[in-house]
């Protein structure tokens, strides 16, 4: 898409003009002046993640403006509150991470049945997030244009037709020519005028994202890409504009969905730092819900929001377009996050929609793979190790001895997404784990891969857990063991590191499994492109499911695997 050709949307609904009979002056005059601006209505949500269903344990629950805990979410409960918060002025967008690390509902059919839901809300457009490029650019391309995926097929819905917005990205460019991989932005013309939306996605993108899901891909500076497009568009007549931004900050726990976040992050770095000319700055990524006013750079107020996770909170945004000047009257921005309850009638076609879905996979999902004798939780040791991370790496290990000859391996705990636990979650009985609840645990398809380490490279790479910025503990097998001195400077923590009780040398040739994404160097554990003699076995799903088989009932470990001086 070239940068001077405007996206423009269907026009809303425009005031029509009739010739008026000039009143003589014995009548009195109904002449009422034109109104000088136009009312719009934004309605957000962000990292949606394919939950169709509506989300379980702490992802299903959020803080409201009460400080009460309640349940939220579920794409027919969203249905409906978008239903009552839409007018006529109404544009519907988001924020990234609308499909990707999915359930097995959406996951199954490579998320085609979220985007088809998003189509029947009415999504009009949005930022691209991390997560939609976890099958790579084509993948998002064929999910944008249609057509059946080339390896899997069609799904039993049939021949894909594609969806109806586009996903935004004004830093996203191919290495090859500079070109943009993704549209830069969209133009939406309401009520005679139009507002501009600019899609951005975290600069850290190669970081979180397996290296071929996004080869042949540059992600650029966020404010520097957003600020040339901003240009172009206040010089084409779009002086309306709205940033979708897949980056935010953190909040504290618990908190009003409505209050401002206190760890300013790098969603607050953006938003401070984009042109004057943008007038609203949505955000996601972070997972968190709130509404901050910052100031641009000519000093005026911005508004900076987030709608949380999962489809728990819309966030609706009023204003008003002047006609005169085209531009958003900051004064009248009001923001809200509405938490998505469901103390509402679930929409009943949404509801007929996720039950075909849920029937279609079910065959899949309710199959058991094993037991487990307790909860298998992520919490973690305060040196960072979790019962559940000890398990998965521990069947990745067993998934990759064999043709891979690996002798240790590590697990990103990010990569964990919920926690199995003891009591059914269906009819399956307690203590039975199904097909959909570890996939549940680890949905991203990731490739088991086993590379070679030094042992001064294994200690560098463990070193890397710990940074100014952030500590990711990996979660290992029990072949490795290791000291970890949080008292010490960061690249000095760790030391008597063993492999199968036996101290590790410098010099050591190590075999290390890890999924593809930390092979690729992800989550900033760049020590991992050291390795050499790559060998590609497994999915992480199918080689927890085999060690599940195996070893069932599997009771949760003893988790002493790291010895924390603290």
């Amino acid at each position: 898409m070239s940068l001077t050709a405007l996206a423009i949307g269907p026009a809303g609904a425009t005031s029509s003009h009739h010739p008026s009979n000039h009143p003589s002056h014995h009548q009195p005059s109904h002449h009422h002046p034109e109104p000088k601006t136009v009312p719009v209505r934004l309605l957000s949500i962000n990292d949606f993640h394919g939950n169709l269903e509506p989300p379980t344990g702490s992802g299903g629950r959020i803080t409201d403006e009460t400080g009460t805990q309640v349940d939220a979410g579920g794409a027919a409960y969203l249905a409906t509150h978008l239903k009552q918060m839409r007018d006529k002025n109404t544009v519907v967008v988001a924020a990234g991470d609308l499909i990707g690390a999915s359930p097995l509902i959406s996951a199954a059919y490579h998320d085609e049945p979220t985007v088809a839901l998003l189509d029947k809300l009415g999504l009009a457009t949005s930022a691209v997030g991390n997560h939609e490029f976890d099958e790579g650019i084509d993948e998002l391309n064929r999910i944008m244009k249609g057509g059946c995926h080339p390896v899997d097929g069609c799904s039993p819905a049939g021949t894909w037709k594609g969806s109806s917005f586009d996903y935004l990205a004004a830093n996203v460019l191919k290495e090859k020519n500079g070109d943009y991989a993704l549209p830069p932005f969209y133009v939406k013309k309401i009520n005679g005028v139009k507002v501009g939306f600019i899609g951005l996605v975290t600069q850290t993108t190669p970081t979180i994202v397996t290296a071929a899901g996004i080869k042949g891909l540059k992600f650029t500076e966020e404010v520097a890409a957003a600020n040339k497009v901003s240009k172009l568009l206040a010089r084409q007549g779009v002086k309306a504009q709205v940033v979708l931004m897949h980056e935010g900050d953190n909040v504290a726990p618990n908190q009003s969905p409505d209050a401002c976040p206190n760890t300013p992050g790098a969603g607050s770095r953006i938003a401070q730092g984009l042109d004057a000319q943008v007038d609203l700055v949505i955000s996601g990524h972070s997972h968190q819900a709130y509404i901050c006013k910052t100031k641009d750079p000519a000093g005026h107020d911005r508004y900076f929001t987030q709608g949380s996770s999962f489809g728990r909170v819309i966030t609706q945004i009023d204003f008003q377009v002047d006609k005169k000047t085209d531009d958003i009257v900051r004064s009248s921005v009001v923001p809200d996050n509405h938490v998505v309850t469901r103390t509402v009638t679930p929409d009943p076609e949404i509801t007929a929609f996720v039950q075909t879905w849920k029937d279609r996979v079910s065959t899949v999902a309710n199959r058991p793979i094993g037991s487990i004798t307790a909860n298998l939780g992520r919490n973690s040791t305060n040196g960072g190790e979790s019962a559940l991370g000890d398990v998965i790496a521990d069947a990745q290990l067993e998934g990759t001895k064999v043709g891979g000859n690996a002798e240790i391996a590590l697990m990103n705990p990010g990569g964990i997404r919920a926690d199995l636990t003891f009591a059914q979650s269906g009819s399956e009985g307690d203590g039975v784990v199904t097909y959909g609840e570890a996939f549940t645990v680890q949905p991203f398809n990731n490739l088991m891969q086993a590379v070679t380490l030094t042992g001064a490279q294994l200690d560098a790479l463990l070193e890397q857990q710990w940074s100014a910025t952030a500590t990711r503990v990996l979660q290992q097998s029990a072949t490795l063991t290791y000291t970890a001195n949080l008292t010490q400077p960061f690249g000095s923590r760790v030391s008597n590191i063993k492999v199968n009780g036996v101290a590790v040398t410098d010099t050591q040739q190590i075999r290390v499994a890890a999924n593809n994404f930390l092979v690729g160097g992800g989550d900033g554990f760049t020590v991992f492109t050291q390795g050499t003699d790559l060998w590609s076995g497994p999915l992480d799903i199918d080689a927890f499911v085999a060690y599940m088989g195996a070893h069932s009932p599997i009771a949760p470990p003893v988790t002493d695997r790291i010895t924390v001086i603290q």
